[in-house]
């Protein structure tokens, strides 16, 4: 198990723990832990903040904060969401659409999407107060990684790419024991830092997983991985939102 959660870390971080030969197959195969991983990405970013809190304001933090968390998983969803909003706006066929989101420049779509995803999250982070700013971290990033667990096994693969891999394993003998054990995780663990406001985050950002795969279905016929990458950014912005309505 600890090959395998090595390999996770390695596929959604930048940490530099080794990737095995074959991370990608391994990654796909244990989807369904990926909550795990989100709260460790949540906790060292919530560490992160709340040591800044101390000595910054807490605008400054947030955006601070955004750009760590941005940092240590490498981009790599921060680039499908912009790809997700060239695609979305694009007038044509689903064929089309998914071409323009692989082209390698940025849209006005995929600017817009991105502009408004990164500073709304970055204003959410900046409100989230001291005493619960790890906790809401971990929550927020626990909710983004059940996001693509529940993207692949609701969804079907739109074209051929790292997407296949992901929805192939979601689907195959055990994915409905698989979806369980990574529902349990993810519900356990807000449950027990944030109780009735961590499980309202989860359900917000399981929502918002849900409208995304029906976007893309209307879009390209299916989820690709720069969907993946859209529905972990706005997941996580979905729960932050959450949890400061119901904290309120």
């Amino acid at each position: 198990m600890l090959k395998e959660i090595k390999n996770l870390i390695a596929f959604l971080t930048i940490i530099p723990v080794g990737m095995e030969p074959d991370c990608l197959t391994e990654a796909a195969n244990y989807m369904h832990l990926f909550p795990i991983i989100g709260a460790f990405i949540g906790l060292l970013a919530g560490i992160f903040a709340w040591l800044l809190l101390n000595i910054l304001d807490a605008s400054i933090v947030g955006i601070l904060t955004l750009g760590f968390i941005l940092l240590i998983t490498g981009l790599h969803h921060t680039d499908g969401l912009l790809d997700f909003g060239d695609g979305i706006m694009y007038q044509g066929p689903p064929e089309r659409k998914i071409e323009i989101m692989h082209d390698r420049q940025t849209g006005a779509g995929g600017l817009a999407l991105g502009l408004v995803t990164i500073l709304t999250t970055a204003f959410c982070i900046a409100q989230l107060k001291q005493n619960f700013v790890i906790q809401s971290l971990i929550v927020s990033e626990v909710s983004a990684k059940l996001a693509m667990v529940i993207m692949a096994w609701v969804g079907r693969s739109a074209h051929e790419g790292m997407n296949t891999y992901f929805v192939n394993a979601m689907h195959g003998q055990y994915r409905n024991l698989r979806l369980t054990v990574s529902l349990f995780i993810a519900f356990s663990i807000p449950l027990s830092i944030l109780s009735v406001v961590g499980f309202t985050a989860v359900i917000v950002g399981l929502v918002a997983a849900l409208v995304i795969v029906g976007v893309s279905k209307r879009h390209f016929k299916g989820v690709t991985g720069d969907v993946f990458g859209a529905g972990n950014e706005l997941s996580r912005l979905s729960s932050l939102i959450a949890i400061l309505v119901v904290i309120r």
